[in-house]
């Protein structure tokens, strides 16, 4: 019986400890270009030995890329993608013949968004997400936002 409980145990810290792994931490602002252009800020800070995939891979990848959904607003609407700025890294794995396009330590995802009209209003979304590091991945993830404009 105590044999059993200790081997409980120790599963559960395991599976307690890989839950709190959160190598990326995230955080959203919106930038104020004139009365009806903002620009989005969603920034990635990511911890040392970690990556973050791209959201545009090549045709061998092996990372998920990382997907930006915003709500639907009638008050605005999107100019373009949402651009990437950090330090691109070509990643190519020669034994298995893969590739991934990925940031370490920070990237910055910026949305340019219209106003329709001179109101004060929100945007809100999503970004999924995935992580490596050199000797695992972790599984995908989704974080919300909600930035006043």
């Amino acid at each position: 019986m105590k044999k059993a409980f200790l081997l409980l145990s120790v599963f559960a810290v395991v599976v307690f400890a890989q839950a709190q792994v959160n190598p990326v931490n995230w955080t959203f602002t919106a930038k104020k270009i004139n009365d009806k252009t903002y620009e989005l800020h969603i920034a990635a800070t990511i911890q040392s030995g970690w990556h973050l995939f791209s959201q545009s891979q090549p045709e061998d990848a092996i990372a998920e890329p990382t997907v930006i959904a915003f709500n639907k607003n009638p008050l605005l609407t999107l100019d373009g993608k949402a651009k990437e700025e950090g330090k691109l890294e070509k990643f190519h794995d020669a034994k298995l013949d893969l590739s991934a396009n990925q940031y370490s330590e920070s990237v910055k995802f910026v949305q340019v968004v219209k106003l329709k009209a001179k109101a004060k209003t929100n945007v809100s979304g999503s970004v999924r997400f995935q992580t490596c590091n050199d000797k695992r991945c972790l599984p995908p993830k989704t974080v919300t936002f909600n930035v006043a404009i």
